[in-house]
């Protein structure tokens, strides 16, 4: 099966997006690229995310937009995968949510500012993309127009969308933008919330590259 590997792993985090409330129904969409063949693994169109067979998930070449496998119709927002693959090199899979406070935000036509360190894995803050109809290639530029310099944006009265070097980091990125949509809306039905520098949030997005990783230096305390 071509994309053997890449379709199940489309699958396993298809079925996470649910389980995680970060989608409801058949709605989002979720991509990941084979750089080696230009192909990318997407899921199809109307389909439970906890019925889906690896067969269902759609192959696409990147170039083309041609479908090379697969027996469904692939996700109306192919494009808006596709025009990452071909234009950022630092984007290898895609996420697109309808998660709850995300899109809430969204609906305000505002960018996400820092309210939290977290929000470092994404960028400095989560801009906001103009809304254009679902489905469209206006939709795909204007995403792809938000989001230069960061691996999230906001849909305008629609959800999110976020990019990674893999599904992992891409579902990791979404997770945490919507943890912080979530803090900001509560933050803001209390006063107006402390916005984290641009300093700081460049500070945390260093400190990021070495999460993890054993650190043989400590600052005196």
């Amino acid at each position: 099966m071509l994309l053997e590997k890449e379709r199940i792993e489309v699958i396993e985090y298809g079925k996470r997006m649910i389980l995680d409330g970060l989608t409801q129904g058949t709605g989002g969409n979720l991509s990941v690229l084979n750089s080696e063949k230009n192909l990318m693994a997407i899921t199809p169109s109307g389909i439970d995310y906890l019925k889906l067979q690896p067969e269902d998930i759609v192959i696409i070449d990147v170039e083309s937009g041609k479908i090379v496998d697969g027996n469904r119709v692939p996700s109306s927002e192919g494009d808006m995968h596709r025009i990452f693959y071909k234009y950022r090199k630092d984007i290898k899979a895609v996420v697109h949510t309808h998660s709850k406070y995300a899109t809430g935000l969204s609906c305000l036509g505002k960018k996400l500012p820092a309210i939290h360190y977290l929000l470092a894995v994404a960028g400095l803050d989560v801009p906001c993309a103009k809304y254009a109809t679902y489905g469209t290639v206006q939709l795909a530029k204007n995403a792809f127009d938000a989001m230069v310099g960061t691996k999230a944006t906001l849909l305008s009265n629609h959800g999110l969308l976020t990019g990674g070097e893999s599904l992992s980091e891409a579902y990791n990125i979404a997770q945490n933008v919507e943890f912080c949509c979530e803090l900001y809306s509560i933050a803001k039905t209390m006063g107006e919330p402390e916005i984290l520098s641009e300093e700081e949030m460049r500070n945390v997005m260093e400190r990021f590259k070495n999460y993890g990783k054993r650190i043989e230096e400590h600052d005196e305390i």
